[in-house]
């Protein structure tokens, strides 16, 4: 097998691009330098002495983290995919020849990104690069919650009790590596849904057991992109993080959500900062749905739906799991996702945009 040269990895890469290798997209359409300033402001390293190995580049880093959460890549298959894989390169600006970042460097990253809450900086300068490109908030907003799973925990009834008050079982203070393994943020949660019959008449009820967090987003209706949100465990009611997920830089008033949010203090809230509720309508207890109010939830939850699309892409594409231990480290997993997601969507926003012919 002859040595491969220069331009063999050009040519290769040429013919990438031909097939449209979408990490070539993204490196267009998202300028990464504009979080340079941002991480390194919140991670510092010591320059006192001159020995030891230099930093590795934040922006680098960065976007392996982002790598990480489009493929679904533990550490060390990010590793090994960086070093295999010609369009990973291409898009870290490595050559073949450079060094790549283990997966315990990559580990340590993400838990800077943690113990420095990254992830509400970054996520709000992306956002306020949206804006400068004339993605603004518009035509109202979107309010959800999806469930995001994590390796299911198997305790015993009285460690289950102890994690509910907030205590560490004793059992596991003696027993810390068994404590490390342990997450005692997130919670159970029943899952309802609806499914058709065999016979395939009348849709029947499916409750179904689920364990981790909770991913509470606000998309706006005009681009779809993810504007506010937040991590709590799964078994948080979704309403209690209504205010939160508000938008006010929104140039519409119209706040769309499930009945989840339809408690009479969220409307109190729009009302008090001039939102106009677009929140569905629960049945009434012991009598049928009026006819007017059914009209107006078809409607509401037309529009509603669309923020499915936003869970959709990360359960099935981006296959969103939390492998990680507590809400902190979880926060940081979602909110990678959130922010790929508007990655993802500002690259179908701008081949969109781009005039035929």
């Amino acid at each position: 097998m002859s040595q491969p040269g220069f331009f063999d990895v050009e040519d290769r890469l040429r013919v990438l691009s031909k097939f449209g290798d979408p990490l070539e997209k993204l490196s267009r359409v998202v300028d990464f330098e504009i979080f340079r300033k941002t991480i390194n402001r919140s991670i510092s390293f010591s320059s006192s002495g001159k020995a030891g190995r230099p930093a590795w580049d934040c922006i680098l880093m960065f976007k392996i983290l982002i790598l990480q959460t489009l493929y679904t890549l533990s550490d060390d298959q990010l590793e090994f995919q960086i070093k295999d894989r010609l369009s990973f390169q291409r898009f870290l600006g490595l050559g073949l020849n450079d060094k790549v970042p283990d997966a315990k460097t990559i580990w340590v990253w993400r838990e800077r990104f943690k113990e420095h809450r990254l992830m509400d900086k970054v996520f709000r300068q992306f956002d306020d690069q949206l804006k400068d490109q004339g993605y603004l908030a518009m035509s109202g907003q979107i309010i959800d919650a999806s469930i995001v799973q994590a390796p299911r925990q198997r305790n015993t009834l009285k460690e289950k009790e102890d994690i509910k008050q907030g205590k560490v079982p004793e059992m596991w203070q003696e027993k810390p590596k068994k404590l490390a393994q342990k997450d005692r943020d997130a919670r159970w949660v029943m899952k309802h849904s609806k499914a058709k019959s065999k016979a395939g008449e009348k849709a029947i009820d499916i409750s179904v057991p689920q364990f981790g967090y909770k991913n509470h987003i606000s998309t706006d209706r005009r681009h779809g992109l993810i504007r506010r949100w937040n991590v709590t465990a799964a078994n948080m009611y979704d309403g209690s993080v209504f205010e939160e997920l508000l938008d006010l830089e929104n140039t519409a008033s119209d706040v769309y959500a499930d009945t989840a949010y339809g408690a009479q203090s969220n409307r109190d809230v729009l009302t008090h900062k001039g939102l106009k509720s677009q929140i569905c309508l629960k049945k009434p207890r012991g009598r049928s749905m009026p006819k007017h109010i059914e009209w107006g939830n078809r409607k509401r939850a037309s529009v509603r739906s669309h923020v499915e699309h936003v869970f959709a892409v990360q359960k099935d594409k981006m296959d969103l799991f939390v492998r990680t231990i507590g809400i902190q480290r979880a926060r940081v997993k979602i909110g990678l996702a959130n922010l790929v997601y508007n990655m993802k969507r500002l690259t179908f926003l701008e081949r969109r945009s781009v005039p035929v012919g």
